[in-house]
């Protein structure tokens, strides 16, 4: 155990020492920051429309528009104008010299069929037009309950929307976690553990490629057994995948605190954002979880890793051979969306049973269902097995082809090298 003490210290001291590790460290409070500020940047409007509004009506009915359009917040209506000729061109030109956004034309059709036309400099802002067009509408709607002897404000007050609340029951027990929460839980644990997967995978896989290239491999087999080498380069990369995500840890505790300050200079619609994208809690249970089969999966695909540089000669060649370890990651990770819409469904348990898939299907389906401590306990038991039996074949390619140069091995000479 000394000799693989000594591999895990060099992984674990070699990849510390890098410049990589601490630019990793420092962009993970931005990839924070992108997830939980993101939406709430994307979420804010153009700013103030400066909207001229040409009355073709023989009703006054345009006046009402104005008056309707300049009480939304986001729109300005500079003035009011009645149709004529030359009215348009002259508007066109105010809007290329940018005094104002854009121009509606509004005649009787708004209030008979709601037609409307608006001209404007952009009319690519979908958000903008959404707004414009809810607006007119409650207008036109308004203008319609009057003609027929409704009172609107009845009616808006029989439409006030429902607002529903959800409280998710785990194990028997309210948690008083949302819907949003649940969601936001397992969608950022299903991508964080896609990345590390992937990231630390292709670190083990680097390292391998590396010692073989330069022939340092065949000094360290000469006193440390090939096994013993592949166990110290597994856990000596997972504690440096530790060690940054406690740094990244540290940094989202420090950005959650300051989320509602950020919110607030963001955009004035935090509060509706915010019952689409919240702030999940993360309990110890969901912790131990993550960190669980984050590491069965670590080693699992690590040790897939490593057999796919052990039977290259080069970088490029190992780059080429990892494609179907690659492939079954992303499968893992695109197939575990299965389990945020129905955590209980046959796909959603299969994914969560089979070694390949449970890491990152397994912790979304507990953040996102009701999954009891029986069920993860099988998950994970059948994730050790999977990892035993894949790191056994793993080590005997590996045995072998940490000291092969060449021609890439056929599929019989690995079957032959495990068998061996």
């Amino acid at each position: 155990m000394s000799k693989v003490g000594a591999v895990i210290r060099r992984e674990f001291v070699e990849r510390v020492r890098r410049r990589s590790f601490w630019v990793m460290a420092m962009l993970g409070p931005v990839f924070f920051a992108a997830i939980f500020l993101a939406p709430l940047w994307f979420a804010r409007g153009g700013g103030l429309k400066r909207i001229a509004v040409v009355d073709r009506t023989t009703t006054g009915f345009g006046l009402a528009v104005a008056v309707g359009l300049e009480s939304t917040r986001g729109i300005f209506v500079v003035r009011r104008i009645l149709g004529g000729p030359g009215v348009e061109d002259s508007l066109a030109r105010e809007v290329g010299a940018r005094h104002i956004d854009g121009f509606l034309l509004v005649s009787d059709s708004l209030f008979e069929t709601g037609a409307v036309e608006y001209r404007a400099s952009n009319v690519s802002s979908l958000e903008d037009i959404a707004l414009l067009r809810q607006s007119l509408g409650r207008v036109a709607e308004n203008a319609r309950l009057e003609r027929a002897g409704v009172n609107p404000g009845v009616v808006a007050r029989a439409q006030v929307p429902v607002t529903l609340r959800t409280n998710k029951i785990t194990r028997g027990r309210v948690t008083g976690e949302s819907a949003g929460q649940s969601f936001a839980l397992a969608y950022f644990m299903m991508v964080t553990l896609y990345i590390a997967l992937l990231l630390y995978g292709v670190q083990v896989m680097g390292s391998v490629i590396d010692e073989k290239t330069s022939r340092v491999v065949e000094v360290l087999v000469s006193s440390i057994r090939p096994f013993q080498l592949l166990l110290g380069k597994v856990l000596g990369v997972g504690a440096v995948s530790l060690l940054q995500f406690l740094i990244w840890g540290v940094a989202a505790s420090a950005l959650i605190g300051r989320r509602a300050v950020l919110e607030g200079q963001l955009t004035d619609r935090g509060q509706d954002v915010g019952q689409v994208f919240q702030l999940p809690h993360v309990s110890l249970a969901t912790g131990v979880v993550f960190i669980a089969f984050f590491l069965g999966g670590f080693a699992l695909y690590s040790a897939m890793f490593a057999a796919v540089a052990a039977i290259s000669s080069t970088e490029q060649e190992a780059r080429q051979t990892q494609t179907p370890v690659t492939v079954l990651i992303m499968l893992a990770f695109f197939s575990s969306f299965a389990t945020l819409a129905n955590p209980e469904s046959r796909l959603a348990l299969a994914l969560s049973l089979v070694p390949f898939t449970s890491p990152i299907a397994m912790p979304a389906r507990w953040a996102a269902g009701n999954v009891s401590g029986i069920d993860v306990a099988i998950s994970f038991a059948l994730l050790m097995l999977g990892t035993v039996a894949v790191t056994w074949v793993a080590a005997r390619i590996y045995r072998v082809g940490i000291l092969m140069t060449g021609k890439r091995p056929s599929i019989r000479e690995l079957v032959r090298w495990v068998r061996a």
